[in-house]
């Protein structure tokens, strides 16, 4: 890890001006719940987990320091955004360290992370291309319109996951290629993956001509302006109700999140 070692100090400076509290908060908390219950009883210390992003001997520590810092509101700090974008370009970094550093640059990136990305959806581990394309759908760039359109073809067939994600992220873009790859997805044999694309059609037209590809291609043909009807995108959010022990008192809840639009991305009309 050449270059991310380097940043070590600057990490453990920035980790400082933040860890009055001694402990992530428990927003933060709430979000990285999957790391399980020690998790959240001994959380690291911002200077901690910054030390752990960087070390340069274990990915797992890597992956952990990612996740924690990432999911910290000041989890975009410039010294952090850098340490994601070498780990998401690093082709020799462990794939599981690039999902997640993929997924931070979802949470805190600008448009231009998306380009970054993109190399990342040819990546040999199915993980990291899940994550990358979820995280387009955060990220409005239209230049990646061209990587996103062959991902909703079904010859990908074991990636049935990337399709659905890919389908969702398509939602945004008011683009002829975008319109055909769309209806040419409604005959993918996964249901979630026909599915997602019929919704990205409906927001993209404010149209919903069904689940036959022929219909919306007639309906494609007979109108000048298909995206006239256009609604605003929204990307998917992780939600589910709470666990019965989440009732507990000092328990966190569930880490749902707001639905949002993406980064970058200007809602019709405005």
């Amino acid at each position: 890890m050449p270059r991310i070692a380097t940043l070590l100090l600057l990490l453990l400076a920035s980790a400082a001006a933040v860890s009055a509290g001694g402990c992530l908060d428990a927003s933060t908390r709430k979000k990285v719940s999957e790391n399980g219950i020690l998790a959240l009883i001994a959380p690291p210390s911002p200077a901690e987990a910054a030390r752990m992003m960087a070390d340069p001997f274990d990915a797992d520590k890597r992956y952990k320091g990612v996740t924690w810092i990432s999911n910290a509101p000041w989890g975009g700090a410039d010294v952090y955004m850098r340490v994601y974008r070498e780990m998401v370009a690093n082709e020799n970094e462990d794939a599981g360290v690039r999902a997640v550093a993929a997924r931070a640059l979802a949470f805190h990136g600008t448009p231009e992370d998306a380009l970054l990305l993109v190399p990342l959806l040819k990546h040999d581990d199915m993980r990291v291309r899940q994550t990358t394309t979820r995280a387009l759908q955060r990220l409005h760039n239209p230049a990646v319109i061209p990587n996103l359109v062959p991902l909703v073809d079904d010859a990908h067939e074991l990636d049935h996951d990337v399709r659905q994600a890919a389908a969702s992220a398509l939602g945004q873009y008011a683009d002829p290629r975008v319109l055909a790859a769309l209806i040419g997805a409604l005959n993918d044999d996964d249901l979630a993956v026909s599915r997602t694309a019929r919704e990205s059609l409906r927001t993209l037209t404010g149209t919903d001509a069904g689940d036959e590809p022929k219909r919306w291609q007639d309906w494609a043909a007979a109108t000048t302006a298909p995206f006239s009807g256009q609604s605003k995108y929204l990307y998917p959010n992780f939600h589910r109700g709470q666990y019965f022990w989440e009732y507990i008192p000092f328990v966190p809840g569930p880490p749902n999140e707001a639905s949002s639009t993406p980064v970058g991305f200007r809602p019709p009309g405005t």
